[in-house]
């Protein structure tokens, strides 16, 4: 059984008022960490649109007003979805910079505030490797957190780790799926928030520590993951995450990484769901 150790640690998280930001940030305060959300939702935490550079600032200023050190940031804040044919201009910006432009300036107001051990997660999506139509504004912002992700995993190596995670199919309302929908999936079962919560903890935790600049997305290649016996026969990226599921509680190694292969099928079926209620 992995046991985790958050007690008293500070952690932030970004889009954490609902769906998947929510979950991590509850597993996280479950674990005993003191958890800083901000969002433009209102509610008791910190209220602010993240594409503002004064509200970053704010907000950083307001933890750091408490708190010496940061140990885990969580870059999950929602960037807007449209496509190329009613997507204007200053919208694909604004998408930018919530997708993008606020995780790099987020961790740039905090990095000198870093505790040793820290690590920082980015969550991007399936979209930052295999499109859909009229998504160009989200593809583009989660495209540009995947790449931000090895860019600060070298920039901070040693004072931080830097990961990304790619959700699939990932219902928000934990609405259980029968028939196709659930069979398609190689977990057998569409995933969940706390599928990506587990994740998250996994790779913000000590025995998680070698690892750093790491995409967990699901795409049919080395990274993903269909059976654990499939991926030992790719090589490195298999027993990577051979490692991961062997550190697992029982009842999360079966679930695995909840991924959901590429192909025609789950491209139509990502096309039948919206976005409001599933999250990607």
């Amino acid at each position: 059984m992995l046991e985790y150790t958050f007690k008293d640690k500070v952690v932030i998280v970004t889009g954490g008022a609902n769906g998947i930001g929510r979950c991590i940030a509850d597993e996280f305060r479950s674990q005993g960490a003191i958890v800083y959300v901000i969002d433009k939702q209102e509610g008791e935490h910190f209220v602010g649109d993240i594409s503002r550079k004064e509200v970053l600032e704010a907000f950083a200023a307001e933890v750091l007003s408490k708190h010496e050190k940061v140990d885990v940031i969580v870059n999950n804040a929602l960037p807007l979805m449209k496509g190329i044919d009613e997507c204007s201009y200053e919208e694909f910006q604004y998408a930018l910079s919530v997708g993008v432009a606020a995780p790099f300036y987020l961790v740039k107001l905090l990095k000198n505030h870093l505790a040793d051990g820290a690590s920082i997660i980015n969550i991007s999506s399936s979209r930052d490797r295999m499109s859909q139509p009229q998504t160009e504004s989200y593809t583009a912002a989660k495209g540009g957190i995947a790449a931000l992700t090895h860019a600060l995993a070298v920039c901070l190596s040693g004072r931080a780790r830097v990961n990304s995670i790619s959700p699939g199919w990932i219902d928000t309302a934990y609405t259980v799926y029968e028939g196709p929908d659930a069979t398609q999936q190689p977990a057998g079962r569409v995933g969940n928030p706390m599928d990506i919560a587990h994740m998250v903890l996994f790779l913000c935790c000590n025995k998680a520590g070698f690892i750093t600049g790491v995409f967990l997305f699901d795409n049919a290649d080395i990274y993903s993951v269909a059976t654990a016996e499939q991926h030992r026969k790719k090589g490195i990226g298999g027993k990577l995450l051979q490692a991961f599921f062997d550190t697992l509680p029982t009842e999360v190694e079966t679930v695995g990484l909840e991924v959901r292969e590429s192909n025609s099928a789950a491209i139509s079926l990502y096309e039948k769901h919206s976005f409001e209620s599933v999250g990607m």
